[in-house]
């Protein structure tokens, strides 16, 4: 049997008021465009006569037991037997009569073909004002600012892609972030990726969406920062080590006075704690890097792996040494001070100035000695 063009795919969970509609409007694309493909629906367990109505239709249905968004659509990405693969919501909310602008981005090259709400058309009551001017923009903006991403609508339900590049993916989550898990996955991957206008309509359901607004929007962002290791430690962990860094040296030799505030030793003291959160955060963001590319959550990068090409154990422990030993230097100063005032009283602020670096630099060289140690341990797999 030669190879289908295009699977129409819909995950369905208690769809009966919108199914039949959705599968008639999908096989009337295909039949109207001259496109040998399929419907296939992704049930999750429905209990209001969907699967029936999917047949009835003349859909495929495939019984997806484990729950959630993604779980549906990957058994039916697994499932499907096309080249392509067009998938959108089973609620009469996107319009599959535009599955020709979707096959031409992809005949061009394009891995994954975005659909486009803002860029083509909402219509009134399609999305709650909290999606339109807060969630989705926000969102999508981070996912461009993370990951180089084009896709203006980082989250528009109907898109299509090539079936192989996206089972080369690895996909994993199982619930509403998939389709973000999707798009960042491929920008990581260096697939192709386009846009095209859509059109999103008021869905037909009496009922609730699935969609929780607060649960699945953290559930999109808490993605988009656990597979950004930059940007959820690298960048704010540099950023506080050289702020602390830089308040300390100012207020190491003296007090310094602003106007009618003064920065002494408790400044000091918060700031050389930014020192020592900023080096604990980008030793995780290294960890998190190289843990992620060995359990396939990130892809090599070939930068990153060449640093260890000069940074590797051996140059940890010595820097890590070189830390204690200045700290040590810092504490010999100290105590000569108090021995040349005959171990007498001293100025709590004089020696607060030494002491605290000292210990800073006692604690940065532990730190160096041991991330080293882990980070060694962590990147074993790589040699």
């Amino acid at each position: 049997m030669s190879e289908l063009t295009v699977t129409i795919l819909m995950p369905c969970l208690n769809e009966a008021e919108t199914l039949a509609f959705c599968v008639r409007q999908a096989v009337a694309a295909l039949r109207d465009n001259n496109v040998t493909g399929e419907v296939l629906i992704a049930d999750n367990g429905s209990t209001d006569g969907s699967q029936k109505i999917a047949t009835d239709e003349g859909a495929r249905l495939v019984p997806v037991p484990t729950r959630g968004y993604g779980a549906a659509l990957m058994a039916g990405i697994e499932a499907a037997r096309s080249k392509y693969i067009l998938m959108a919501d089973a609620d009469a909310s996107y319009d599959f009569g535009h599955l020709p602008r979707f096959l031409v981005k992809l005949e061009e090259g394009n891995d994954l073909v975005m659909g486009n709400r803002f860029g083509g058309e909402i219509k009134p009551g399609a999305m709650p004002p909290l999606h339109r001017y807060l969630g989705n923009p926000v969102l999508s903006f981070i996912g461009r600012l993370f990951f180089n991403i084009p896709a203006r609508d980082f989250h528009c339900g109907i898109r299509a892609f090539r079936r192989e590049s996206m089972l080369g993916l690895n996909l994993r989550t199982t619930g509403m972030e998939f389709a973000s898990e999707m798009v960042v996955k491929s920008s990581l991957a260096g697939l192709r990726l386009a846009e095209v206008p859509t059109t999103l309509s008021p869905d037909g359901r009496s009922r609730a969406p699935h969609l929780r607004t607060w649960r699945d929007g953290w559930r999109h962002l808490r993605f988009l920062l656990l597979y950004s290791p930059r940007w959820l430690f690298l960048y704010p962990g540099i950023a506080a080590f050289v702020v602390g860094l830089l308040l300390s040296c100012w207020l190491i030799p003296a007090p310094r006075t602003i106007g009618r505030w003064t920065f002494d030793v408790d400044t000091l003291t918060y700031a050389l704690g930014l020192v020592l959160i900023g080096a604990h955060i980008s030793v995780f963001a290294v960890s998190a890097r190289v843990f992620g590319t060995q359990e396939g959550f990130l892809p090599p990068n070939p930068k990153f792996e060449r640093i260890f090409k000069y940074i590797n154990l051996e140059v940890g422990l010595t820097f890590g040494c070189l830390l204690l030993l200045a700290g040590f230097s810092i504490l010999g100063y100290a105590l000569h001070i108090w021995h040349a005032a005959g171990f007498g009283n001293l100025s709590p602020q004089r020696m607060l100035r030494l002491t605290l670096p000292s210990a800073t630099c006692f604690m940065l060289g532990v730190e160096a000695i041991f991330g080293s140690f882990f980070l060694s341990l962590l990147g074993l797999n790589r040699r």
